[in-house]
Formats: structure tokens, C-alpha cells, sequence
């Protein structure tokens, strides 16, 4: 069985070489772009991302609001990222999820806006299955690891400019909207 075994491995070694030809076909490593049409090489590094709040959360969780956009809907769509900056796999999302443990599950459908001026309290838009409209399947997150998410609200009044953004076990967030 050992000798299969040897045999089996030396088989799939390849002595370092590939077995698919290098050349236009061979895939590049993610965020390598290649040439320009004008032959000049493109840039390889990602546009600068926008950051209107970083609030901080228990167990080294850090919460990074990138935009809050209107759309022409009538919606207002915050997205950003979640990262456990902390030594140990942080498995206490289900705060996070408000009621909607069953319709939605893991997710952050617990996180409202606050327009101050208008006095009004926004909650997360659901589908007609009664899910919500926001990152799903959130159960653990590694140390160091970043996980974007996306929460969709009514858009408030076309005069409200910026709005408190909170997620259960955060610290509240002042955002700017745009568009």
C-alpha cells in the first residue's frame, strides 16, 4: 500500500514544472490588470477607500462605514466592513440580527439609522419572505479577518445630509450620506 502511495505522489510531483502552458491562457494572480490598449502597464493598486466612520465593538471588533448612498429607488444603502482585530474567533454575532432569527439568520439585520433632525428611526428593508436586505451568514469571524457587509434602509428625507448608524454591541456612528 506504501508502495501505491509513493507511486501515487511521484505521479502528481511534476518535478516543479505545469502541466498548462504559460502564455496569454495562463491566469493572473487577482488585481492584475494587464496592459492598456495604448500598451502602457495599469496601475495595480485599488482605488483609495472612502471611510465616513470606524466605530469600535466588543472583543476587538472593528466596524468601518465605507458610503451610505442613495439610489433613485428611494433607498439608502450603507456598506462598509467588519474586522475582528482581536486573538480569538469571534463567534457573538447574534445581536447583530435584531428579531430576524429566522428570517434572516446570521446577519445584521439589527442595525438601524437615526435621522436626528427629522426624528425618525430606520430599519432594515426585508423582502417579501421577510429577509432582510443586508449581509447574511455572518457566524464567525476569524482574528484579523475582514468581512464587508451592506444594510438597505428607506432613504431618508432629501434635506437629511447625515444619520446615526448603529449596530448592536457597537458604538453609534455619524454618517454622510451622498447622492
Amino acid at each position: 500500500m506504501v508502495a501505491a502511495l509513493a507511486l501515487a505522489l511521484t505521479g502528481c510531483g511534476g518535478e516543479g514544472k505545469s502541466d498548462k502552458p504559460a502564455g496569454p491562457s495562463a491566469v493572473k494572480p487577482q488585481g492584475s490588470t494587464g496592459a492598456s490598449p495604448s500598451g502602457a502597464a495599469k496601475s495595480e493598486t485599488p482605488p483609495a477607500t472612502q471611510i465616513l466612520a470606524t466605530v469600535n465593538g466588543e472583543a476587538g471588533m472593528t466596524l468601518t462605514v465605507n458610503s451610505a448612498v442613495r439610489d433613485a429607488g428611494g433607498f439608502l444603502t450603507v456598506s462598509g466592513q467588519l474586522k475582528n482585530t482581536g486573538g480569538q474567533p469571534f463567534a457573538s454575532t447574534a445581536a447583530w440580527r435584531g428579531n430576524e432569527l429566522n428570517g434572516s439568520g446570521a446577519s445584521v439585520a439589527g442595525v438601524t439609522l437615526v435621522d436626528k433632525v427629522g426624528k425618525k428611526r430606520y430599519y432594515v428593508l426585508r423582502d417579501t419572505d421577510g429577509r432582510c436586505l443586508c449581509t447574511t451568514g455572518l457566524t464567525i469571524i476569524d482574528p484579523g479577518q475582514t468581512v464587508p457587509f451592506f444594510a438597505q434602509f428607506p432613504a431618508p428625507p432629501a434635506a437629511t445630509t447625515e444619520v446615526d448608524f448603529n449596530l448592536p454591541t457597537f458604538a453609534t456612528a455619524t454618517v454622510k450620506i451622498s447622492g
